[in-house]
């Protein structure tokens, strides 16, 4: 171990010591940017970065176990991902897939995709179902695997899922357009029955949520961190939850 090495590990227990876990949020959302510039700059290809940034969930999701947190929502890929070029998105693709089947065979954390399966390839659908019912009886960290997911695109499902149960009652829409209300959307978001997330982490500088949980996100706190995703540190999301825990929420009041 070198002196930095030192530093940095006296410097996280440091941090850690400090941190209150009655102030931890419950559920945090990620939007996991850098990989392509982690590579770059590093040499490497676009698949290195996106493979180095697969193999930094787990380590994350081990520090929320440590902190209570109960829910983590990781944006893996995006529907405007989708316009990337074939020799990009394929391997991308691929490496989602080993990832989540990882995650479901981990046994510690409970799998649930959010996002549009009809976007996605048949196997990746089928390896995101299966994880889901892999880990359905898991009672560890509930992991939102945000694949071929927009917000917008994630409001007008929610809206189309709602006509269609009242089509089926045989609702009329003036019926209908008397009791729809924030309550009746959100039952059929993506993450429905699921608490809202309390922060939001961006890495890699950008300092904008692209889309990522519109609807849910509307209370949230943000955290953007230089870093890139493959290069985030313990206490980088230390940092984060101290940071969080400094701020008053006061939800509009």
């Amino acid at each position: 171990m070198n002196l930095r090495d030192l530093v940095y590990g006296l410097y996280a227990r440091r941090v850690e010591g400090r941190l209150d876990h009655d102030q931890v949020p419950k559920h945090i959302g990620v939007i996991l940017d850098g990989n392509r510039r982690w590579a770059k700059a590093s040499g490497g290809t676009a698949a290195q970065g996106h493979r180095a940034g697969a193999d930094k969930i787990s380590e994350f999701l081990g520090w929320c176990a440590e902190t209570d947190v109960e829910v983590v929502t990781l944006w893996m890929l995006s529907t405007d991902n989708f316009d990337r070029p074939d020799d990009e998105l394929v391997p991308l693709l691929g490496i989602i897939e080993d990832t989540v089947r990882n995650l479901a065979a981990d046994g510690r954390w409970r799998v649930h995709h959010v996002g549009t399966p009809d976007l996605l390839p048949d196997r990746t659908r089928s390896v995101l179902k299966e994880a889901e019912e892999a880990t359905s009886d898991t009672t560890g960290i509930l992991v939102n695997v945000a694949v071929g997911y927009g917000g917008r695109q994630e409001i007008a499902d929610a809206v189309r899922s709602l006509l269609h149960e009242h089509a089926k009652k045989g609702t009329s829409f003036e019926e209908l357009a008397e009791i729809v209300d924030v309550e009746r959307i959100s039952e059929h978001l993506y993450t429905r029955g699921q608490p809202d997330p309390d922060l939001v982490i961006r890495t890699s500088g950008e300092q904008r949520l692209s889309g990522f949980m519109l609807w849910q996100s509307a209370h949230s706190e943000y955290y953007f961190c230089e870093v890139f995703w493959p290069a985030f540190r313990k206490v980088d999301f230390l940092r984060a939850l101290r940071d969080y825990a400094a701020r008053h929420r006061r939800y509009g009041a």
